[in-house]
């Protein structure tokens, strides 16, 4: 499903503050930091409360993997300047009817800048043009306004409520569900197109898209 571009590990996305890339094995301990925290994970389908010893390792290994197959687009989400710390993370997976699922989390320490929607619109705009998808969907948990109003100012209609299976909760948990349309997100761009592509030089190893930030 996904392309070529993305399934190397030189594959980048760029916003005005961040760096959205392939996770990396030294980034455990970071993603360990923000996913093992109660307030983060419950709001989250897949992330175990508590969180289990080597759970980051599993993950990134996992992300690599499906990443490399084509079967997602999972990246960790990096702020620009020094050390680049990793404040969180943006996954874009295939349902079960083969539909393009986003998702996103942000480290409480980086909530309320403004992150979490910038790192989604660059995600968004890379599936757009990357994919032939007709639209992206994501799901939000009913008491998670935050995830709610990032869907919407990144252009999300929504659709519906239901029960939605969080396998790390624990069962069935009520659910918002959203949609993107390729129609709408071309209505919300002045001109849509392929976002620049800059090839670096071989000695960089650094091949990515530059989105510009919110």
């Amino acid at each position: 499903m996904f392309p070529d571009l993305t399934s190397d590990d030189i594959f980048r996305l760029e916003t005005k503050r961040l760096w959205l890339r392939w996770p990396r094995a030294s980034d455990a301990g970071a993603i360990k930091s923000f996913a093992s925290l109660e307030e983060t994970a419950r709001m989250t389908a897949a992330i175990p409360h508590p969180y289990p010893a080597g759970e980051a390792e599993r993950f990134i290994f996992k992300a690599r993997a499906d990443n490399a197959n084509g079967r997602a687009m999972v990246l960790v989400i990096s702020q620009k300047g020094e050390g680049r710390p990793v404040i969180g993370l943006t996954s874009a997976t295939l349902t079960d009817s083969g539909a393009i699922e986003l998702g996103f989390m942000v480290s409480p320490s980086a909530w309320g800048k403004g992150y979490a929607a910038e790192a989604a619109q660059a995600h968004i705009e890379a599936l757009f043009a990357l994919t032939r998808a007709d639209y992206i969907c994501a799901n939000a948990r009913a008491h998670n306004p935050a995830s709610r109003r990032v869907l919407e100012k990144c252009g999300f209609a929504y659709v519906d409520s239901g029960l939605d299976l969080l396998p790390a909760r624990g069962g069935l948990h009520p659910c918002d569900r959203f949609r993107l349309s390729r129609k709408a997100w071309g209505a919300q761009r002045l001109s849509p197109q392929l976002p620049p592509m800059l090839h670096q030089t071989p000695d960089s190893m650094l091949a990515h898209l530059t989105i510009a930030g919110e």
